[in-house]
């Protein structure tokens, strides 16, 4: 099981893709593994045509499939999340989010697109049937830098939610997989007692 990193820029390097890396990171620090998946390095005529049949398209949809949880990053245009993003969610099926915990990142120039995330992305992922769509976090571009020298620059009440999101997204896979283990421990002690009645 993993955590599927999905970034919906179109351009290389972005910041929102830098974001999603440091979330990444973060996340191996508390064990999880983590899956990327670029959407800009998908072929973009598989998606708008949802040919289902592209080798590249199919191995992301099984790798979506796959995850227990989602982060998905965005730069925000126009009050809205990337094209691009949009295209590639177009092609999944109804339910294909289903039981995941999502985790929302985005990116602007400004403060003014912050509700950008609520009234546009967060109903697409639960029209998907996400399980849990965990707080988002929206960082405006003066918030996050890049310096050659001293590398990713992240102001720091952005890292502070960063660290909060991603601290919540880890205990609610473990509380889901304690979950899980207890229900398949229930089964197991229950499966005997079956056969010895039959």
């Amino acid at each position: 099981m993993s955590v599927l990193l999905l970034s919906g820029s179109p351009v290389t390097p972005s910041r929102s893709a830098r974001l999603l890396d440091y979330v990444g990171e973060k996340l191996k620090a508390y064990g999880q593994r983590t899956v990327s998946v670029p959407i800009r390095e998908l072929p973009v005529q598989a998606i708008f045509n949802a040919d289902f049949s592209d080798p590249e398209l199919l191995a992301a949809r099984q790798l979506l499939a796959k995850a227990e949880a989602v982060v998905i990053a965005t730069p925000i245009y126009k009050a809205s999340y990337s094209g691009l993003l949009k295209s590639f969610l177009d092609v999944l099926p109804q339910d294909g989010l289903a039981g995941k915990v999502i985790l929302p990142i985005a990116t602007a120039g400004s403060q003014s697109h912050m509700l950008a995330l609520d009234y546009s992305l967060r109903p697409i992922l639960a029209s998907l049937s996400a399980r849990y769509i965990l707080p988002s976090i929206y960082a405006t571009d003066a918030q996050i830098q890049w310096h050659e020298t001293e590398g990713l620059q992240i102001d720091p009440a952005i890292a502070e939610r960063v660290n909060h999101g991603v601290e919540l997204l880890h205990e609610t896979l473990e509380s889901m997989r304690q979950y899980h283990l207890s229900r398949l421990a229930s089964r197991s002690a229950i499966a005997p007692e079956m056969r010895c009645r039959a």
